[in-house]
């Protein structure tokens, strides 16, 4: 929905209420403590089919660059968020057609509002009116942070973006101060005046895997392990499938009850989630069930010193290969100490409290890690989703080891990639940004955000125009899977 085309874009609206501004149960009356009479409907459904099947067709020419429904707020609030989302400012000319500058702004009648290029507005119209549908246009996309509203000739607003998005967010951080780390909620409501878009970097074009690699009879077997409680197990299959890789799904118990067994994995993928709900903390529980059981940890240790396989632990995942410690490595992680305090680099709570879900940035750096060849110096954003994702170091000394030896591929960095601890850009407070680490030999990778969530385009939130890319290929991440698949041969 957010804006695009800055000073090139042109908002028009489609009525789905044909002139009618009904403020029955909107979100304006009921700021009011009303709830008013009339609501809202749509009361010529042919129309909407009309409409909607237009605006498909206008979809499939991609000559729209945006588009939102009107829907709680109306049109003002409608047309606020799509600024907000673009970051960038409007001017907007409305027409209230007498029906009241109140029900012009906030009634929630049915309708849209696109963004096309001024270039194509012309054609635009052209094809609505040629499919029935009327259009109106309401304003102009401007490439400074202000928000010009004008209705019936009279200027009715003239305000920063900045200022009424703080307006517009503020009941949300309030909540979130209740239930977030203060300090956090002030350090995300205060950056947002200043946030731009991503300045991401590509070291290397993403490409799909060779068909060869696809069609082969024979190919590399990785173990997709999970345990009660985890989740991505599908989605990680279906990453190391588009790169080569037969995938099993290998549960826990199946391991425990001998009906599986590492010996003929070339490599294994500990997935996400919250094994046991997370309540013993960190993979914990996950941890225990496999250092506790003599053959088990036996097997998994002698597949960790095999020289012909790899292993991939995330977020979950990544919390259980630390505990195991499988990363950064047993001569650099530590052991387990007097009194039962590790030296060992793990992952706990993050700095502000809660679950996070993000879109977040981050850089590769070089490192010895396999599964990162070739894609060092790049930028990219990337999803996150963890509770305990803040790296630990009791041992300072392991820190300064692991800095030194390049075993933190993975950094959070800002919007102008800069590797930062500064709150949401680093969302669990790692120090240095560490979002993950690798094994002396490259060939064992934990990290805490999700490649797999974010192996195509499509997964993409958002990306650079910049990027050659396909909407429908393969994202940057596939590199990942692909560089194991490429050191399996």
């Amino acid at each position: 929905m957010c804006l695009k085309l800055g000073k090139d874009g042109v908002l028009l609206h489609i009525d789905l209420a044909k002139g009618k501004r009904r403020l029955g149960c909107s979100a304006l009356t009921q700021a009011f403590d009303q709830i008013g009479n009339d609501c809202p409907d749509i009361e010529d459904v042919p129309y909407l089919k009309k409409v909607f099947e237009a605006v498909q067709e206008l979809l499939g020419e991609r000559l729209i660059s945006a588009g939102h429904d009107i829907s709680d707020g109306g049109l003002i609030v409608t047309i606020l968020e799509m600024a907000f989302a673009g970051n960038c400012g409007v001017n907007l000319n409305i027409d209230s057609k007498d029906s009241g500058l109140l029900q012009a702004l906030f009634a929630e009648e049915l309708g849209l509002v696109i963004e096309v290029h001024s270039n194509n507005l012309a054609a635009v119209k052209e094809k609505l009116q040629a499919a029935g549908v009327s259009v109106n246009v309401i304003g102009e996309v401007n490439t400074t942070p202000e928000i010009e509203l004008v209705v019936d000739d009279e200027m009715c607003l003239n305000e920063s973006v900045s200022d009424l998005r703080d307006l517009w967010e503020e009941t949300s951080f309030q909540l979130e101060e209740l239930q977030r780390l203060k300090s956090c909620v002030k350090l995300e409501k205060e950056g947002l005046k200043s946030r731009t878009s991503p300045l991401w970097h590509l070291s290397f074009t993403p490409n799909f895997t060779d068909r060869e690699q696809l069609t082969a009879s024979s190919k590399p077997k990785v173990a997709i392990i999970r345990e009660e409680g985890s989740n991505s197990d599908r989605e990680m299959a279906a990453a190391f499938h588009a790169a080569g890789f037969e995938p099993w799904d290998i549960s826990m118990s199946d391991l425990l009850n001998q009906k599986a067994s590492l010996v003929e994995f070339r490599g294994i993928a500990f997935v996400g989630g919250f094994s046991y709900a997370d309540v013993l903390d960190s993979a914990k529980g996950w941890a225990a069930s496999i250092r506790f059981n003599q053959p088990l940890i036996q097997q998994f240790q002698e597949f960790y010193n095999r020289p012909d396989t790899f292993s991939l632990g995330v977020c979950n995942g990544c919390q259980l290969m630390s505990l195991l410690g499988w990363v950064p490595g047993p001569d650099i992680g530590g052991s387990l100490g007097a009194g039962g305090d590790m030296a060992q680099p793990r992952f706990i709570h993050n700095e502000s409290g809660r679950f996070e879900c993000r879109f977040t940035s981050v850089a590769i750096g070089e490192s010895p890690a396999i599964m990162f060849r070739g894609m060092e110096g790049s930028t990219l954003g990337i999803w996150a989703a963890h509770g305990e994702g803040r790296a630990l170091f009791p041992d300072k000394n392991v820190l300064s080891g692991v800095v030194n030896s390049n075993l933190a591929p993975l950094r959070y960095c800002d919007d102008a990639n800069n590797t930062t601890e500064v709150y949401p850009f680093n969302p669990n407070g790692s120090p240095l940004g560490i979002a993950g680490l690798c094994s002396p030999n490259g060939r064992h990778l934990a990290m805490m955000p999700h490649p797999e969530r974010s192996f195509m385009m499509w997964q993409y939130p958002w990306y650079p125009k910049e990027w050659q890319v396909e909407k429908g290929g393969p994202s940057p991440w596939l590199r990942m899977f692909q560089n194991a698949r490429e050191w399996c041969s």
